[in-house]
């Protein structure tokens, strides 16, 4: 019986220390996932652990699961792969090409001289659809506008949608850090969750949930671009390559732009290189000074050095 109690103790102490462990890693403890597809999971960490090394580890208990990737190694597998945002206090780990094999998983944080910190999720991996899925867990909005995330589901029970380390919404309405919350459960075999009036802020990883299950998403909210003023009709644009090519006899030549601007306004381009081609010699204003004289697909004529840069 000593003997016994003395084999079992290492192992009693290591999962007492992990179970202290457990409040200092916060991550989803169910998803369903479809065979043959990827996902990523968030694992939110205590402040103190923001420059330690991070990694998944594979395998139902903790004392018998393998390390799959860790951020202290260079690159990433086709499998697997792992990403630190220290200032959201939050390390991503994505697992590829699932199998029904990819069921355990531990987040872990490595502390050296002492015993790693970890907390465990699931994966329900399914040949169909998943029980609950959504089209993107990558999501993009802008600063004071709304998001609308749609959480499809073949399952019963309570859902809702909450924050990573944060609170829920689980009626109709409600808040998440100030951000506005409605939930629509009118739609058959889906919800939709919108938050209205995005701060930059609410960027970060939330969870639709539906019973027992959750699947993360991540939300980037970006600052609004202000739209140039057409006021006096001036703008500048810097551009790193400008090709000008097949100019006729008529003048009229072509760069390769996204974008249209108004007839009257003044652009100013900007560019570190831009490429000439069939230039003729009538297109040149002035032989001796080698100017060049073109207008863009908008119709706003430009004259400018070659080599140098393109000015009205």
């Amino acid at each position: 019986n000593i003997q016994l109690l003395v084999s079992v103790l290492p192992v009693l102490i290591l999962n007492m220390v992990l179970v202290a462990g457990l409040h200092s890693i916060t991550t989803v403890s169910e998803v369903s996932v479809k065979a043959g597809g990827s996902i990523s999971i968030p694992c939110l960490y205590d402040s103190k652990y923001t420059h330690h090394v991070k990694y998944l580890c594979r395998g139902h208990k903790w004392v018998t699961c393998s390390y799959t990737v860790k951020t202290d190694e260079a690159g990433s597998s086709q499998r697997f792969s792992i990403s630190d945002d220290k200032d959201q206090r939050i390390f991503t780990v994505t697992i590829n090409n699932l199998t029904d094999d990819d069921s355990h998983y531990w987040c872990i944080v490595e502390i050296k001289d002492g015993s790693d910190v970890g907390k465990y999720f699931r994966l329900s991996v399914t040949r169909g659809s998943p029980l609950l899925y959504v089209d993107h867990q990558e999501m993009t909005g802008f600063n004071g506008d709304d998001v609308t995330i749609s959480c499809y589901h073949s399952i019963s029970g309570e859902g809702g949608w909450c924050r990573l380390g944060g609170s829920c919404v689980m009626e109709s309405s409600g808040s998440i850090d100030g951000t506005t919350v409605i939930i629509n459960v009118n739609v058959p075999g889906a919800f939709t969750v919108t938050m209205r009036g995005l701060r930059t802020e609410s960027s970060g990883w939330y969870f639709c949930v539906k019973g027992d299950l959750q699947m993360p998403v991540h939300l980037t909210v970006n600052e609004k671009q202000e739209r140039p003023s057409t006021s006096g009709y001036q703008t500048t644009h810097d551009i790193l390559l400008i090709n000008i090519c097949h100019l006729r006899v008529d003048g009229i030549g072509q760069v390769l732009s996204s974008a249209w601007f108004h007839p009257d306004m003044t652009l100013g381009i900007q560019a570190k290189e831009f490429n000439l081609c069939f230039i003729r010699p009538e297109n040149l204003v002035s032989h001796a000074l080698r100017v060049l004289q073109v207008h863009l697909g908008c119709h706003v004529p430009f004259t400018g050095l070659i080599g140098g840069v393109l000015q009205r």
